[in-house]
């Protein structure tokens, strides 16, 4: 993975990751210039499995000043996302059988300086789950602030 864009900090503390995938985008120009700046929000995001196909539904990416309004695009549109079929197949039998639900995690430059998408199978967290991982978080930081203050 190359330099990440945008992280789905949300995702990981309301849903407990099982499988991961890299997914690609099909972007207009503007979206690539808005991505490039670094106007991405991938916060309330989710990917949704449409006739065979998936799609990155409410991605918020931000128009610069600079494009014009006829080419602009709609900053949360959906966009087409690019998987091969076995994993489509794959992701729909989790959510259709298991009722797991599909969060983008990052955008991130792979090594050929494209835009790519980080998605991954999740389950949702029960409140008790949750309290659960801020307490062990909480206790890392204190043990290592501990040790550095030794």
């Amino acid at each position: 993975m190359g330099e990440t864009i945008a992280k789905n900090k949300k995702a990981f503390h309301d849903y407990e990751i099982l499988e991961k995938f890299e997914a690609g985008i099909v972007l207009k120009g503007s979206e690539v210039k808005g991505i490039r700046a670094g106007r991405v929000n991938l916060k309330d995001s989710f990917v949704k499995l449409v006739r065979g196909e998936a799609f990155l539904f409410n991605a918020h990416i931000g128009r610069l000043e600079t494009t014009h309004h006829y080419y602009g695009h709609e900053e949360r549109g959906s966009r087409k996302l690019l998987l091969h079929k076995k994993q489509i197949a794959k992701l729909a039998d989790a959510v259709e059988k298991e009722g797991h639900t599909i969060v983008p995690l990052q955008m991130y430059f792979n090594n050929k300086n494209i835009i790519k998408l980080e998605i991954a199978i999740a389950r949702g967290k029960k409140l008790h789950d949750k309290r659960a991982d801020m307490k062990e978080k909480d206790m890392k930081r204190d043990i290592e602030r501990a040790l550095k203050d030794y």
